[in-house]
């Protein structure tokens, strides 16, 4: 597994939905890719100038949204993740 550092985070995306509109099957490279995710590792937080370090406000478990252009697509074990900076994240789903 994957460790983010600082004030990273790994997600693991939402699983694409089969879509069918009018009996027509969309194949996945014309499916939109999802903006929402559960979160899986965390890194320790944001480091100040001063050298604290400030939580981050998302943890393990946590399901969020983010933007479609956030971070960036990592494979391990044959699982697709992705990993950003918290301050990609739009909000966390409740």
């Amino acid at each position: 597994m994957i460790r983010p550092l600082g004030e990273k985070i790994l997600v693991k995306p939402a699983e694409l939905k089969e879509v069918k509109k009018g009996g027509i099957i969309i194949p996945d490279t014309a499916k939109e890719k999802p903006q929402e995710g559960e979160v899986v590792a965390v890194g320790t937080g944001k480091k100040t100038e001063d050298g604290k370090i400030i939580a981050l406000d998302v943890k393990v478990g946590d399901k969020v949204l983010y933007g479609k252009y956030s971070g960036t697509e990592v494979k391990v074990d044959d699982k697709d993740y992705i990993i950003m900076p918290q301050d990609d994240i739009l909000g966390i789903i409740e």
